[in-house]
């Protein structure tokens, strides 16, 4: 495995406060000592049982709350987020060429000449034709927008994504697709991930290394296979005997 690092989490804990934007409700408590790292061009899973955190998580690494206590260190440009659902994710009101340009448009980079470029050349890597261009996201198959939503997470050309749970409301051929898609794209363009789901078995297609949270803590982490065939904890034993 290569050593170099693209994210550091060091005794993170987080959570959320209720009572509105002043943060001056009652603290929820989350996530707990969390500690993990994720290296260059690895693909790093995260697992456990719906509101254990994963998810929160997700938001502490992107910057969306803030630790109360431990670091998020990262070494590239911050991460870009695939999402689960996106039909949700992808302003229904546009077509695709649109939406895959906003964040190029947003950040101010390149003319309509060089987005042009970029979208298309995009749209190449995630295997969708040039006809989706001008399709809204209501046109299109589950996949295909999944494809699209992938396609909108690399328009700017982050080295580290986050995807949660991105292929759970796919149905099962569709899921052996995207997760070709996504190991292809991590080899072509040399990127990593954190994979969150709450399936193993997608899990043990995809990932390197898996990390196993309950309740906000990480109870176990290594290798793929050393987790699903030498399970040290009765909760990882527990999700494994769920998934057969």
């Amino acid at each position: 495995m290569n050593e170099e690092l693209v994210l550091s989490v060091d005794h993170v804990t987080s959570g959320y406060h209720t009572g509105g934007l002043l943060r001056r409700g009652e603290y929820r408590e989350i996530l707990h000592d969390v500690t993990f790292e994720i290296h260059h061009g690895e693909i790093l899973g995260l697992v456990g049982e719906s509101g254990t955190g994963k998810s929160t998580l997700a938001k502490t690494i992107l910057g969306m709350l803030r630790p109360e206590q431990g670091t998020v260190t990262h070494y590239t440009k911050r991460p870009q987020m695939i999402f689960q659902d996106p039909y949700s994710s992808l302003n229904p009101a546009y077509p695709v060429r649109w939406i895959m340009a906003e964040p190029l448009r947003v950040h101010g980079r390149y003319d309509a000449a060089e987005r042009e470029r970029r979208v298309r050349e995009m749209l190449k890597l995630v295997e969708l034709p040039e006809e989706c261009l001008d399709a809204r996201p209501e046109q299109l198959s589950g996949g295909q927008r999944q494809r699209v939503s992938i396609a909108v997470s690399l328009i700017q050309q982050p080295k580290f994504l986050i995807a949660d749970e991105p292929v759970s409301a796919l149905d099962v051929t569709i899921q052996a697709q995207i997760l070709k898609l996504l190991k292809q794209l991590r080899d072509e363009l040399d990127l990593s991930y954190l994979f969150i789901s709450h399936d193993l078995n997608v899990v043990y297609q995809l990932c390197d290394r898996v990390l196993v949270m309950k309740k906000g803590r990480i109870v176990e982490q290594g290798m793929v296979d050393d987790i699903f065939d030498h399970p040290r904890e009765e909760y990882t034993r527990q999700l494994l005997a769920a998934a057969e």
